[in-house]
């Protein structure tokens, strides 16, 4: 798949950006030095305490079987269960993270502005790296998690022609604007951004695992009732409000949605410079069917069991990446 003049600004972009923020990072490294240099009357760094023996908490579990960074929304920070809390508990993995429920991937590809000290996850992103380079530790892979929040929510009805139009369903410009244009370039600046900062960091092109989601469906409920920190509900709203009442209808319409965003991650995944980005396509794995709450949790999240089977097959695409 060939890159356009847009895609091609995008990874530009994502470069310019990574390479902004590590040398944004490296300023405040280095006056953090001087500044416990010059405190400590200009001697050497000192050493860290030992804890005694006895205050130090014994842990059972085995040594990990890799650790994994992410950057991602709440299918990896969602309360109690989620991608990475069990791949943590489930498959072994020692995983660190900058994700944040309700993010976009707009909030993710885009850095925090240079005056302002930085933002954003990409720039947790670099802190968190910093932080294993200096425990002398390089990821095995990085994962990415996001787009539902940049379709789902008050935007949804936008994505909607009304029942009663002279043409019904989705609207085509809109959702090309939106997933096509918005969303995927926010994944390549996204993907090149990360990819080069952790060649500058790391000297090595760490592997990026990437997901799709499944097909949801549009019932009504939020987290817990809709009354907390995930309230929802994010897709009822719009199909009530453009005058979708049939549940096969609106599933058939969120079928559609679903296929157009993933085709279009599938895509970013095979661009040129992009062979160190593996998609994993996540749909038929959980249910639209009548038993479907045992795996949809709400209209946008599965419950245990459906992470658990996600998690199996996000946890299966890390174990066929090469070691980098």
């Amino acid at each position: 798949m060939t890159a356009d003049r847009s895609t091609r600004q995008a990874m530009k972009a994502g470069h310019e950006q990574a390479v902004a923020v590590v040398n944004r990072r490296t300023a405040v490294l280095e006056r953090q030095r001087r500044e416990a240099v010059l405190s400590r009357g200009g001697r050497g760094a000192v050493e860290a305490p030992r804890v005694a023996p006895r205050f130090r908490v014994a842990v059972s579990r085995p040594a990990p079987v890799g650790l994994l960074v992410a950057e991602g929304d709440s299918w990896f920070d969602y309360p109690f269960f989620d991608i990475l809390k069990l791949l943590e508990d489930e498959h072994g993995y020692d995983v660190r993270h900058v994700a944040h429920m309700g993010d976009r991937v707009e909030d993710m590809a885009y850095a925090g502005e240079a005056g302002a000290g930085g933002g954003g996850q990409l720039d947790e992103f670099a802190r968190l790296l910093e932080k294993l380079l200096r425990e002398d530790k390089v990821p095995r892979a990085i994962l990415l998690s996001g787009g539902g929040n940049d379709v789902a929510g008050d935007a949804f009805s936008m994505l909607l022609e009304h029942r009663n139009s002279v043409s019904p369903g989705l609207n085509a410009q809109v959702v090309a604007g939106v997933i096509d244009h918005r969303i995927r370039l926010s994944y390549v600046t996204l993907l090149s951004a990360v990819t080069r900062m952790s060649e500058l960091r790391t000297g090595k092109r760490i592997p990026i695992v990437l997901h799709g989601y499944d097909y949801p469906v549009p019932d009504g409920r939020g987290y817990l009732g809709g009354w907390s920190i995930l309230p929802g509900p994010w897709l009822e709203p719009g199909f009530r409000q453009k005058g979708y009442a049939g549940a096969q209808e609106r599933i058939d319409l969120l079928r559609a949605l679903m296929d157009r965003f993933n085709d279009m991650l599938r895509g970013v995944s095979e661009l040129p410079g992009f062979e160190h980005v593996e998609y994993v396509d996540l749909r038929g794995t959980l249910s639209t069917d009548a038993g479907y709450k045992r795996l949809w949790d709400n209209e946008l999240h599965p419950t245990r069991k459906g992470f658990q089977r996600v998690t199996e097959m996000v946890a299966r695409a890390i174990q066929g990446l090469p070691v980098p």
